[in-house]
Order: structure tokens, then sequence, then C-alpha cells
């Protein structure tokens, strides 16, 4: 399909398009004119990702700038999905004859991708990044060259001695293609994939490659700031933000730091022993990275690190850490340090700021050589032409910590606990270093991209991420969905059949009555809900006493009559196993019920589409833990800094959870489902309006109060009327649309123009959020009144 959206011609890859994904190309375009950042929320099943990408590319390819698309998702699957769908879409703009030369690639880590007899077979990530550092180090590749006998990768060396512009073809490559073509030339797939990314005009890969400081360093500062950012199912991203800059220190880390420090000293000094030179010119090469890092930053050619900035690059590198064996005596110091702060007996939380006056007052350690940390052991592991890097692990974790603790005085938290887990009875102590502000690892994106776009099916409210995430959004819309037959049912059961009010609230969620009614709509769904039905917990500590208590009440063995049950635990080889029969059962007929858990891995990357999900129940409101010490202190960040209520942020977090679940049930204008809401708290409007708008939408006053019996019957007739064949040529012209369709929108929209609406040039020029706030100041004056 060929259409234009304010003379832009898009290229469809399918007949037919649905009446959200016009309306989000004709939002994602204002955005990008405007070059600024969106929020959008588009509804689960409705084709998000080719969506973006038939635009984007439509876009990037009509224009001369050709911005480059860095399209970010979340697991290796949904990478893989968005890569199928690139390709087809290339593919299609191909047979209309457009003669375009385009290059479009996927990265993930080196695990998936080693081609290396020994290494390919490892499991852990870790293992292989050492053992692949090992082989393609420059200074193991130096020795090898002047005869030693050393072990590198053939690999990595074919492909050094290759040029990739003239060998490699553009096109689109999926992981799995970009293996072939590595074993087909005989070069590694990881390292060519990383070079390929500089001049692709297509990248897509995971979150972590742009937000974790670390990996970002390695891999995205130098991409290009005309970009085009998408942060695709982008609901948790200030969950990941945080996790990047977050750190956990325990003994046995201190123990692992301490041996990895006599290594250093035992190195330096076997250099000192051999006269090399490299140790004296170390100074000059972190000074010189310094200066070098600091001047790509201000010409703009970089992005900036969160874990090292701008002021700490214009300062003097501190005199008692600029020898090596000066630094490593330093850090030995720190390390010890550490050590007397994980003997503690109670709980005690301090500011950065509070935790180096201690550590000054103790060791008088000052703060200055601390910030230096992180990048001076970096600059000393290279000299020193370190192998087993996973061997430093521990040690640089420990440099991260100084780091940080050194250059953050606000938005972090240092926690020491002497129980690991709440319930632990044997000591174990840990210093968790907790980053409260998300805006530090994802500022950098929005200041150096034009365009950044955070996009996915759970967003509601929309404003609460410009506010956490610290950035200003040209445009936020959350799209209703156009459905032809009411395909899925939300309903709110707030009772048992014995009106008793269900709820997951902690004085009342053990309550013998409450957990025999919420078996009891387990039971009575299984017994009409063909196939498979999923339920979702707020914990797994939750989950385990209910299933305990279901089955003293004999509610399991009830259950089991017309359904098997499968349970997901946190270990994710058991998940898995548990997954693949699940699904089994489902499609042999015999049904099956799946008992998993909001936040869990079922909840975020897995599809229950058709048969494997006929109904979702979210039993309870899956807030999160609220004694949490580092959850108080970023509510108390939150409250502070960006005037957000602690209530606000908990229920915003807990539903846009428990929609991410029930999402799971609607994969798809074709498939139907129930989305069963067991917690009388849902009732509520303060709740339900922080859902999203395709969910609200369809909650009719009649499906917020009903009792477990009352919601069977109105489940029966649903599930009655879903087995009707559905006619394909009803839905056209409403929730499907044809080219025809969509001309015929423009041409009304057109006339609408024409007969004049009175700012309608303000919202083509900036789009509907700034040329709401340009009508607001107008009709106030305030406009006129700006003199500055």
């Amino acid at each position: 399909m060929l259409f234009e959206i304010d003379g832009l011609p898009v290229y469809f890859p399918y007949d037919r398009i649905y009446p959200e994904q016009y309306a989000h190309m004709c939002t994602l375009k204002q955005a990008l004119d405007a070059q600024g950042h969106g929020v959008l929320e588009m509804p689960s099943g409705t084709g998000k990702t080719v969506t973006l990408l038939s635009l984007i590319i439509s876009y990037q390819q009509f224009y001369p700038e050709k911005r480059k698309l860095i399209y970010c998702s979340r697991t290796v699957p949904e990478i893989e999905k968005a890569l199928a769908e690139l390709k087809r879409l290339i593919e299609y703009r191909k047979s209309c004859g457009l003669d375009e030369s385009i290059l479009g690639l996927g990265l993930t880590s080196r695990r998936n991708m080693c081609l290396h007899p020994s290494i390919s077979k490892e499991r852990k990530g870790k293992v292989v990044d050492a053992r692949c550092r090992n082989l393609t180090a420059p200074w193991v590749r130096e020795a090898a060259q002047s005869g030693q006998d050393i072990e590198t990768c053939s690999f990595f060396e074919t492909l050094e001695k290759s040029d990739l512009r003239e060998e490699v073809p553009d096109s689109i490559y999926t992981l799995d293609d970009i293996k072939d073509l590595g074993k087909e030339k005989g070069m590694c797939p990881y390292f060519m994939a990383r070079r390929m990314i500089g001049y692709a005009n297509v990248v897509i890969y995971s979150y972590h490659y742009m937000l974790d400081p670390k990996i970002a360093d390695l891999i995205s500062k130098e991409m290009s700031k005309e970009s085009i950012v998408i942060f695709d199912e982008a609901h948790n991203i200030d969950n990941v933000c945080i996790d990047s800059l977050s750190l956990d220190i325990m003994r046995p880390t201190l123990e692992a730091s301490s041996k990895s420090i006599n290594q250093l000293s035992e190195r330096i000094e076997q250099m000192k022993q051999q006269g090399s030179e490299k140790l004296k010119d170390e100074y000059e090469k972190l000074v010189q990275g310094l200066q070098d890092t600091l001047h790509a930053r201000d010409q703009e050619l970089v992005m900036a690190n969160p874990a090292l900035p701008d002021d700490l690059l214009r300062e003097a590198v501190p005199g008692n850490i600029r020898k090596a064996e000066h630094f490593v005596a330093f850090l030995k110091r720190f390390n010890e340090y550490l050590k007397t702060r994980l003997r503690v007996l109670n709980v005690t939380a301090e500011t950065p700021s509070s935790f180096l006056q201690h550590v000054k007052e103790i060791t008088f350690i000052e703060r200055k050589p601390l910030q230096f940390c992180a990048e001076r052991l970096s600059i000393l592991i290279r000299t020193l032409e370190l192998n087993n890097l996973d061997e430093y692990q521990a040690l640089q974790r420990v440099a991260a910590l100084a780091t940080l603790v050194a250059t953050y005085n606000k938005g972090f938290m240092l926690v020491l606990e002497p129980y690991e887990t709440d319930n632990a009875t044997v000591p174990n102590p840990i210093l968790r270093f907790a980053c409260l502000d998300a805006s530090i690892a994802i500022r950098p994106v929005f200041e150096r991209f034009s365009s950044v776009i955070i996009t996915s099916g759970t967003l509601s409210p929309l404003d609460m991420y410009p506010k956490i995430l610290d950035f200003k959004a040209t445009v936020m819309e959350s799209y209703p969905m156009t459905l032809t037959r009411n395909c899925f049912l939300p309903m709110v059961i707030t009772r048992g059949s014995d009106q008793v009010a269900i709820s997951s609230k902690f004085e009342v969620r053990n309550d013998p009555a409450v957990v025999r009614n919420f078996g009891n709509i387990l039971i009575e769904f299984g017994k009409v809900v063909p196939d498979g039905i999923v339920a979702f917990f707020p914990s797994y500590l939750y989950m385990e006493s209910i299933i305990a208590m279901w089955h003293e009440m004999g509610m399991l063995t009830e259950a089991w009559k017309s359904k098997l049950v499968f349970v997901e635990t946190p270990d994710a080889a058991e998940t898995s196993i548990a997954l693949e029969n699940y699904r089994r059962a489902c499609e042999n007929g015999r049904g099956a019920i799946l008992l998993a858990v909001a936040r869990g891995k079922v909840s975020e990357g897995i599809d229950f589409d058709h048969h494997y999900g006929r109904a979702v129940v979210m039993f309870g409101i899956p807030y999160q833990y609220t004694e949490s010490r580092i959850l108080k202190a970023r509510l108390e960040f939150l409250r502070d800094e960006h005037r957000v209520r602690e209530n606000d942020f908990l229920t915003f977090d807990a539903l846009r959870h428990a929609a991410q679940c029930l999402g799971r049930v609607l994969r798809g204008k074709t498939d139907y489902g129930l989305m069963v809401f067991a917690d009388r708290r849902y009732a509520r409007q303060d709740k339900r309006s922080k859902l999203p708008k395709w969910i609200n939408q369809y909650i009719t006053e009649t499906s917020v109060n009903l009792s477990t019996d009352m919601g069977i019957a109105i489940a029966k007739k649903f599930l009655r009327s879903m087995a009707q064949p559905l006619e394909s040529q009803a839905q056209l012209g409403v929730s499907l649309w044809t080219l025809e369709d969509v001309l015929a929108r423009q041409r009304a929209q057109k006339e609408r123009l024409e007969k004049g609406h009175p700012h309608q040039h303000l919202y083509q020029q900036y789009g509907a959020a700034e040329a709401q706030r340009l009508i607001q100041e107008r009709a106030t004056g305030a406009v006129y009144m700006d003199v500055s």
C-alpha cells in the first residue's frame, strides 16, 4: 500500500492498515518534523513495529539528510521480530520499483553470535566475553604476530584483513543472516556487526546498548546526533535506567577485589623489573584520553557518559593516583574501608555526601581521586596487558562505585543491610548503591539525539514519563482501539458469589474467605473458558502462600478436573518447561491454567495469542513492596525533585504492570479473550483512569462491580458471541482500512481544513502539544508580555 502523509510517500507492506496505525504514523511524522521527542501509546496487537518502521524508513529515504534509525527493544526474540518486519518492508519497497541502498542489521551479545569452535560452547555470557578478549586483545595479537606461540581467533584475524564496505553488500541482515555471512566469509559475526553499525541506515539492538554507560561508551557513543531513536516496549524504561547505574557490593565481591589488587601489584613489579616503558607513558595516555574525550564532546562527535561527566574531564588527575603503584595502594585502602563498612548489625542508609565524609574521616581519601577511579583502572588494565578480564570484574565494580558515589550528590542512596533478603536468618551483609533518578542514565540520549520516541501498549498516564525521565515531549498521544466487534471484554470482579469483597490488600490478602473466592474465580472460569487461562499474582511470595492455601482447601484438585495447572517459578529453566507444557496442553485440547507473577518473565516478553490465552486474570493490584528502603528513598526523591506524589507513582507503577499482564490476552484484532480484574479497588475511578485508553474505552459501567457468578454469566455470553464466524469484510472501513479508506479520510480531513480552523497552521507547523501551548499563551496574552 502506498499513500501520502503531508507530502511524504509512505510505503506500507500490507494491503490493509488499521486506523490506529495510520494515526500513529501521522503523530510520529509531527515529532520527526519538529525534531522533538514523543511518548506514544498504541494498543497491543495492532502492528506497532511495522508502523514505526514503515513511516521512519519512508521519512529517512525521502529526505536528503538520511537520518539513521536506532531501534531499541528489550529481548532477542523482539529484536529478531523487528528485523523480520524490516526485511519484509524493504522487499516490498524494492517490489514497488524503488532502487535504494539500505543497510540494516541487529546486534546482540557475543554468546549469541560467536563461531569459535570451543568458545561458542560456553553457556555463560561473561565467560564467552572474557575468553573472546583473551584471543582478540591488541597485545595478544601483537605477541602472536611477533612469532610467539599464542592462540588467536582466526575469525577475528580474517575480519581485520577485510574491507567490510567492499565485501558485505547493503541489505537487511537478521541475527541469523549475520552468523551465516560470518561462516561463509570466515569472519567474526559479532565484531562484523559492531563495525557495520557505524555506517548502517538501521540498527536494531537492546536498550542496554544505549542506556548502560559501560556498553554505550563502547558501541553507541559515536552515533550521529541526527539519528532517530525508538525505545519500543518502553513501559519499564525508568527501571532499566535505574538498574544500569545501581550496584550491589557483598563480601565475596570485596574478597575477589582484594585478590585482583594483589595481582595488579605483582604485574606492576614484573613490568618494572623488565624495564618496560609502558608504565612511564601510562599517565600521559590517561591525560591524552581524557582530553580527546572532552574535545570529541565539545565538537558533539560523541554522546556523553553519566559515569564520566564533562566537568571531570576538565580537571587535572590527582597526584596520588598518577603512578600505577600509588593507584593500586589507593584502591587497596578504599577496598579495606568497604570491608569495615560491611561489618554491620543494623540497617543504615546514607547519602553519597555523608558516605564521602565518613571515607575522608577514616581513610583520608579525598573525593577527587575517587571520581577518576573507573577511568584510571581501565587505563591500568590496558597498560598491564591483562588477560582473563572476568577475574577483575569485582574490582571494576568497586571502582565504578567509587566514581559514581564521588560524582553525584543527588539521585543516589547507599543502604547497608546485614541480611541479603528480608527472610534470611544467616547474616550476609550487602551494600546497595541505588540510583533513584532514572533521568541520569537517559539524559545523554535526549541531549544528543534530535528525536527520541518512547512507545509501548501500556504507558498511561503519559505525562508521568516526561516527569520521571526529565525531558520535554513534543507529542504525547494514546490511541483508542477500533473494533468491528468487541473482541476483548474487561471486567472487574469485586466480590465472590458469597458477596465477600476480594482484594490483595495486606490486611485481608490471607483471609480464608478472600483466598477461597480467588480460588472459585479460577475454578469457575476454568469450566467455561476454552483452552488456556493465565492468572497473575502481585508477587512470588503471595502466589506461593495462595497455592498452599488452595491445596489445603482442595481447590487445586477441583481446578484439575477442567484444566491442567502450571506454575511460573523464579528459575528460568523451570519456567520454560512449564510454558512448553502449558502450550502443549492448550494445543491438544486438554486446556491449561498458568499461574504467573506480575513483573516476571511471563508477564513481559511472552504472547498468549489465540487459544494460548482466552482469559487473563489479575489477582489483586501488583504494588511494589512498599517497605523497601530503596523504594522509599526513590519516592521521596520523586516528590522533592519532580513533584510526583508517592501514591500517584505507586499506583501508576502497579497499573502499568497490571495492564501489561492483561494485554497478553490480545495479540491482534482477530484474537479474542477476557480480561478479569479480580480486586474491588479496580472499581474505583482513580485506579481505572490510569489504565491505557484502549482498555478503558471498553470497560462499561455494567462490568465494573461484579460478583463471581455475574462475571461467569457475562463471560459465557461473550464467549458464545465470539464463537460465531468473523466476516473479514465486516471489518473493512471500520477497524481495517483499504487504500480507498485512507484516501477518503484524507479528503475529508482536507475539506475540514478548507472550511477553516483558526489555528490549523500551528498544528501543522508545531504538532499538537506545542500548538495547544501556543494557543493557550495567546488566549491569556502571556506570549505578548514575554520580553526576554
